[in-house]
């Protein structure tokens, strides 16, 4: 019975640093469309490479991804300003973006990538919509 608490214990103690972590340093608001019209917020770190603003999809069975590959239309808030994009997937930048979203998020970062991995991530860039 010890053993099944301090397993609980440690298993909620990695979810309760798992959230922090996610949560750390700045966070932006990306909001897709599901099938059914309806929109969706997702809460996602965020860097800036050659003007360009990057979002990164640590799985791309993701909900927010699939949703932002059937519609790439979105809407992202960040710093309390929302503003509509077109979201592309860029592959070419998988080791740029992987690389600032270490520089910038630091150890939230790396324990994100040791509990999910980074093998699948996939950069998502986001173009000004006209």
């Amino acid at each position: 019975m010890r053993l099944l608490a301090m397993f609980a214990v440690l298993v909620v103690a990695v979810l309760v640093l798992q959230q922090v972590a996610s949560e750390s340093g700045e966070v932006a608001v990306l909001t897709t469309v599901d099938a059914e019209g309806g929109a969706q917020t997702t809460r996602l770190w965020i860097v800036d490479l050659e003007d360009r603003q990057y979002l990164r999809a640590g799985m791309p069975q993701a909900g927010w991804y699939q949703r932002l590959l059937a519609n790439p239309s979105v809407e992202v808030r960040r710093g309390g300003v929302n503003r509509a994009y077109q979201a592309a997937p860029e592959l070419a930048r998988v080791a740029q973006v992987n690389g600032l979203m270490g520089e910038k998020y630091g150890w939230a970062d790396a324990y994100i990538g040791f509990l999910f991995g980074r093998d699948e991530s996939v950069p998502v860039r986001l173009e000004p919509a006209p």
